[in-house]
């Protein structure tokens, strides 16, 4: 089992900065992708960023440009870096690991941590 831990979350101004942290723990054998979704109130729960292992990011589009993912392997942590913030970030942040195993993966997901950006 793979447990997940967010922490980071907060209130910020818009055009501010914050920055969330991820950590994969447990019995972790295989390959990690990991990343960062965020649920709108109202709203499905979309992509943010995603980092493999080696490095590789995927952005969504909305966020390219001011957020930045990042990795420790040495960790299982990811990080994500928040720039010139706008109040359409408001959400709830959840960490996602993917475990990859020949052709099978596991999900595991994190709490979420709560982002709140006042205009």
């Amino acid at each position: 089992q793979v447990q997940v831990v967010e922490s980071g979350g907060g209130s910020v101004q818009g055009g501010g900065s914050l920055r969330l942290s991820c950590t994969a723990s447990g019995s972790i054998s295989g390959t990690l992708v990991m990343g960062w979704h965020r649920q709108a109130p109202g709203k499905q729960r979309e992509l943010v960023a995603t980092i493999t292992s080696g490095g590789d990011t995927n952005y969504a589009d909305s966020v390219k440009g001011r957020f930045t993912i990042s990795r420790d392997n040495a960790k299982n942590t990811i990080y994500l870096q928040m720039n010139s913030v706008k109040p359409e970030d408001t959400a709830i942040y959840y960490c996602n690991a993917q475990e990859i195993r020949r052709t099978l993966r596991w999900d595991y997901w994190g709490q979420g941590t709560q982002v709140t950006v006042s205009s």
